[in-house]
């Protein structure tokens, strides 16, 4: 065997073994006990919101003193208390720990969704593959917020979209009801979907019967409290619009300053026109998400394939929730891993730009938040400069994002011979309706 014949031959077995289901559940093993440990033992305090936030929420509701959201009201929506709460199972001292361990077991579902148990494709070896690399990039940040709950909800959602679209609002809905982003995700399968009413029906139903059931619990207008709460914090320094700010105190401008909300546990912008910024990030957010439904809809109507528009409907729409966004915390990163992973196993080759982007923003977050965060509040320049650089790359996501949709409305989509053997789970002329092939 020659020189060249033995390195191609090295070169597919590492491909095999690499593309086989024990790598990866093996890589998926050694990423979250390396993400673990940092949140544990690592610098920064990643865990700080959960140990010293959540789990007093938690523990003060066990006790029966505030239930918050119920009792109080509170920034998140009522169903986020339930893995708040679940996190005391095994005692106070071990609640990390067991935070951690939830965010593991429902990682582990989702990725178990992802690669499948029918002939493992190359899209989905791609997708599972990026979900680890891009949590590794990340860093501790991917566990330690409420948002690590809702993510594996919205990639398992995205992922039965095409064959079961009424499980696929449920987890979607429910993943709403914990943290308001994948309600994004909903909106975009409401478009893309054939079964819209269907989908909108039991969207709708579910919410009705969550903000019920909190009604009967005694929560009044704390049901729907969290929209107040957010719209009432300031311009938070990791927000995209934040960048103006932090650039004029870099150059020494005396009135624009840092400082910290006690009530809200965030540091702020405050300074000439950030009050008025914060005020409009909201209506902002609005045009930008009627925006893209508007060029999703023009899409949808012009018969684009299910695999053309949803996923890049998806990003549009989760980014524009981050760009027009007040407070831009590290942890909304995590919300481009299920339309990236979506993307990635509909048409992995055109979604390599927008996941290398994604990773990126993941990379840039990490060297952020928990490790030299300091930095930032000081504003040093080189960390503003990255912040900028992250903002920009999520405005070329959208940019992306928004030209794969109008691109989507000129063409149709076929249904591809492969369809059926390129969804798990899904079979027939649903497939064949849903899916495009990565070579069309």
């Amino acid at each position: 065997m020659t020189d060249g014949a033995g390195r191609e031959a090295s070169a597919r077995g590492i491909r095999s073994l690499l593309g086989s289901r024990a790598a990866l559940w093996a890589g998926f093993a050694l990423v979250h006990a390396v993400l673990i440990w940092l949140n544990l033992a690592g610098p920064g305090y990643p865990l700080g919101d959960v140990t010293a936030v959540y789990r007093v929420w938690a523990e003060n509701a066990s006790s029966g003193w505030v239930r918050m959201g119920i009792d109080a009201p509170w920034v998140y929506p009522i169903l986020a208390f339930a893995p708040m709460t679940a996190a005391l199972a095994f005692g106070a001292a071990f609640y990390a720990q067991t935070w951690l361990a939830i965010v593991t077991v429902l990682n582990g579902i989702a990725f178990s969704v992802l690669i499948g148990r029918a002939r493992l494709s190359r899209p989905r070896r791609i997708a599972a593959w990026w979900w680890l690399g891009f949590l590794a990039v990340l860093g501790p940040i991917a566990f330690g917020r409420i948002d690590a709950i809702t993510v594996p909800f919205a990639i398992t959602g995205l992922l039965w979209a095409a064959g079961r679209p009424r499980v696929a609002t449920v987890l979607l809905t429910v993943g709403a009801w914990i943290k308001v982003w994948p309600a994004a995700l909903v909106a975009a399968l409401v478009i893309a979907a054939r079964r819209r009413l269907e989908v909108l029906t039991v969207a709708l139903s579910l919410s009705a019967g969550i903000v019920g059931v909190s009604l009967i619990a005694g929560a009044g207008s704390n049901a729907v409290g969290f929209i107040a709460e957010q719209a009432g914090r300031g311009l938070q320094i990791e927000a995209p619009l934040a960048v103006a700010w932090l650039w004029q105190i870099v150059a020494g401008s005396e009135s624009v300053e840092i400082v910290y909300d006690r009530q809200i546990l965030t540091f702020q912008i405050e300074g000439p026109g950030a009050d008025a910024a914060a005020a409009l990030t909201t209506p902002f957010m609005a045009l930008g998400v009627l925006a893209v439904v508007l060029i999703g809809i023009r899409a949808a109507r012009r018969g684009a394939a299910f695999g053309l528009l949803l996923p890049p409907l998806a990003v549009s729409l989760v980014v524009v929730l981050m760009l027009a966004n007040k407070v831009g915390s590290p942890q909304f990163v995590t919300w481009l891993a299920a339309p990236i992973v979506l993307g990635l196993v509909f048409r992995p080759a055109r979604f390599m730009v927008p996941a290398f982007m994604a990773a990126a923003v993941a990379l840039f977050t990490h060297v952020i938040y928990p490790y030299w965060y300091g930095w930032l509040l000081i504003a040093d320049p080189a960390f503003v400069l990255l912040l900028t650089v992250k903002s920009l790359l999520l405005a070329a996501l959208l940019v992306w994002g928004v030209g794969a949709l109008w691109r989507a409305s000129a063409r149709r989509g076929s249904a591809p011979r492969d369809a059926p053997a390129r969804v798990g789970g899904v079979r027939g002329e649903v497939a064949r309706d849903t899916m495009v092939s990565d070579e069309s």
